[in-house]
């Protein structure tokens, strides 16, 4: 599933063809992804100058005032920017043909994806409401993390993983972010000091910037909106290395199931 570093990559990647851009045509082929897109999408949208393009957590928001396109890549999706004559392939589900003559095109092959229309002056989405600090915005930070912790039995990873929490922290970057600040997945959260709270922050920082910074790890089937893939997987410590050496101390590393999702660690390096 695209995590925030690809959703980030995917918005940084468009948005310099997007914003400023007016949307000359809305073609949709498939409208059955995991919502139905709204049947008067077109209608609203086609004319419409789009002004920012924006993240929270794992969705986009495009800008078209005086409404908001919430887009979210479900399991495969993809945005490809594209020349409005590019015949579509399978499962390329929506095209929003912009004056410039490029297209962004919606591929999304499991249909898990959403594209959806709302007016934030009515209020937010429903899909963004409860969510949590943005992991790189001021609020996450080590007195949240620590607060926030107090008498929660469940896991640490289980409570970095939480959207209501801090969004966009991943399986993948969950399990690279406890390695570096030495702290093992199934420790109780609960029982985090304030001083591992403060590692966890930075190291949550450190490996969410590294991945934006390489393209997002991409473990299938995910690319950008280019066509490229992100090579963050080629960095990874200990995520999907069951028994490999330990980067820090050669122990193996080992793998456990955490609610049906593979953990990894190392029993050296985190306590």
């Amino acid at each position: 599933m695209p995590e925030l570093p690809e959703v980030e990559t995917t918005r940084r990647g468009i948005e310099p063809h997007l914003t400023g851009r007016r949307i000359t045509q809305v073609h949709i082929r498939q409208p059955r992804l995991r919502w139905p897109i709204p049947t008067d999408l077109p209608h609203r949208l086609q004319g419409r100058t789009i002004t920012r393009v924006e993240r929270r957590g794992k969705y986009l928001l495009i800008q078209c005032p005086p409404g908001t396109v919430l887009i979210h890549l479900g399991m495969s999706g993809s945005l490809r920017l594209v020349p409005p004559d590019a015949p579509p392939r399978p499962h390329d589900h929506v095209d929003l043909t912009l004056d410039s003559g490029l297209t962004l095109r919606l591929h999304d092959p499991r249909r898990f994806g959403a594209l959806l229309w709302f007016d934030p002056e009515t209020g937010n989405h429903p899909l963004l409401a409860h969510l949590g600090p943005e992991p790189l915005g001021d609020s996450f930070d080590a007195d949240y993390l620590f607060r926030i912790s107090r008498g929660r039995r469940i896991s640490i990873k289980a409570l970095i993983m939480n959207s209501q929490v801090v969004v966009g922290v991943g399986n993948i970057y969950a399990s690279e972010s406890l390695f570096l600040a030495g702290i093992r997945p199934r420790r109780a959260a609960g029982r985090l000091t304030r001083a591992e709270a403060t590692r966890l922050v930075a190291a949550i920082r450190q490996v969410l910037e590294a991945s934006i910074a390489q393209g997002g790890t991409t473990l299938r089937d995910f690319v950008h909106e280019d066509g490229a893939h992100g090579y963050f997987s080629q960095s990874l410590r200990v995520y999907g290395r069951p028994q490999a050496p330990c980067t820090t101390c050669q122990t193996p590393i080992k793998h456990i199931t955490q609610g049906g999702r593979s953990s990894y660690y190392c029993p050296t390096c985190q306590k």
